[in-house]
């Protein structure tokens, strides 16, 4: 694949792109010394400014790597998965191990942190999650984790919130294909009602070891169902 001259816009992109076609399709194996940055910006048409971008774009990609005094190298034919990639491609067991250790510390910070708008979101996603039962698993499910948003919220801690976002789409999915493996809701529509109770009165007590101990109680549960299948 030759380089050749650029388009005029949006040239840092393009320079990007070229420059990542160069390594993913082996022109430039791991380990090629790439040209200098003189020499690329009179191949690519661009200037000098447009292949630093684009070369530090790639660094941040993990396909390239400066060395002081070397000059820069090829370490990665394949970009490195950003966060959301590799949510959506792990097991659903990995991400609720790591979920039990975001909600139970926000389970606890809520319950010393919440305020009467908190407790009233809280109470307000609890009712949501009693009605969503006489709905089907999609609807429950959705139910359930807006619950517990509103409980990581409660922590008034923005990475926790920001983490337990992240990990939603994936979770949902599990949750999903889990009510409907295993039948859970079959016997039991609201299932789960009791320990998501008993969540929400402890934080509205205050008392965060039962916040603790009540949702990782309910989260190890569901964890044993999961590795069971």
């Amino acid at each position: 694949m030759p380089l050749g001259a650029l388009r005029p816009s949006p040239l840092v992109e393009q320079a990007t792109q070229h420059l990542r076609d160069q390594i993913t399709g082996g022109q430039w194996p791991v380990g090629t010394k790439l040209p200098a940055e003189t020499a690329l910006a009179k191949t690519l048409g661009v200037g000098r400014s447009t292949v630093r971008e684009a070369l530090r774009a790639l660094a941040g990609a993990g396909l390239l790597q400066a060395r002081q005094g070397a000059g820069v190298f090829v370490i990665a034919d394949e970009p490195e998965k950003d966060w959301a990639t590799r949510l959506r491609q792990a097991a659903v067991t990995d991400i609720y191990e790591v979920r039990m250790l975001v909600e139970v510390q926000a389970a606890r910070l809520a319950a010393q942190r919440r305020t009467k708008a908190d407790l009233t979101a809280m109470q307000a996603a609890l009712d949501a999650r009693r009605a969503a039962a006489d709905g089907d698993d999609a609807a429950f499910v959705d139910a359930d984790i807006a619950l517990h948003a509103a409980v990581v919220a409660g922590a008034h801690n923005p990475v926790l919130t920001d983490l337990f976002v992240e990990f939603v789409p994936a979770l949902r999915k599990g949750l999903i294909d889990l009510l409907d493996i295993l039948g859970l809701r079959a016997q039991e529509p609201n299932h789960g009602d009791a320990a998501h109770d008993a969540l929400v009165r402890a934080i509205e007590r205050g008392d965060a070891d039962i916040a603790g101990g009540t949702l990782q109680a309910e989260l190890e549960q569901t964890l044993a169902r999961l590795h069971r299948l």
